[in-house]
């Protein structure tokens, strides 16, 4: 019950955080615009990054997921499968910007790592509210093969960008039909 609550709660506050959301998890996922928004994130503090001296280097190198998508693979996957991937991906990046966060010893480049950190968080807590049909959330995460550790900012926001705009996109393409024509018939009864 305890558990049920603070989901609810964490749905509600990520939603209220998120720009084009609308409080519904469900708005995001079935509105390219909102995603779109939300990607835009990335490039301000790209733009903050150039009023922040040495925050292109970060103190210690970062994990980064790999964020490629080959179609073939990709279209054999299921769901669950596209699902853990996703929040896989998320997750290492979300791990490795928090301890970059603690390291830092520049105030600028802490507060750029914070905001990177909260949207990061933002995304997990989407792709974790997904209900899959047969969907099991186990409380171990899932293999991620990673990508060589990165100590420059700017590629580490390039490649969220590009996990954004890939992985997450084609996952939200791939519920669209599902998640958002179910969603729709609710709304019309």
């Amino acid at each position: 019950m305890a558990y049920s609550r603070f989901l609810l709660l964490l749905i509600g506050v990520i939603s209220s955080h998120l720009p084009g959301v609308q409080s519904r998890p469900v708005d995001f996922w079935c509105n390219r615009d909102a995603r779109k928004n939300l990607v835009k994130t990335i490039e301000e503090l790209k733009k903050d990054m150039a009023d922040c001296v040495g925050s292109h280097i970060l103190p210690s190198p970062l994990q980064l997921p790999p964020v490629w998508v080959q179609p073939a693979e990709w279209a054999n996957k299921t769901f669950q499968q596209k699902r853990a991937e996703v929040l896989g991906a998320l997750r290492v990046l979300q791990d490795g910007v928090q301890r970059a966060t603690s390291q830092t010893t520049l105030q600028c480049q802490a507060s750029l790592l914070e905001r990177l950190g909260h949207h990061v968080t933002n995304y997990v807590g989407l792709v974790s509210s997904l209900q899959i049909q047969a969907d099991r959330e186990t409380s171990s995460h899932p293999e991620v093969p990673n990508s060589p550790p990165q100590t420059s900012l700017t590629k580490v926001l390039e490649r969220y960008r590009n996990l954004l705009k890939g992985k997450l996109e084609r996952l939200a393409v791939d519920l669209k039909d599902s998640l958002c024509h179910a969603e729709h018939r609710t709304d019309d009864s």
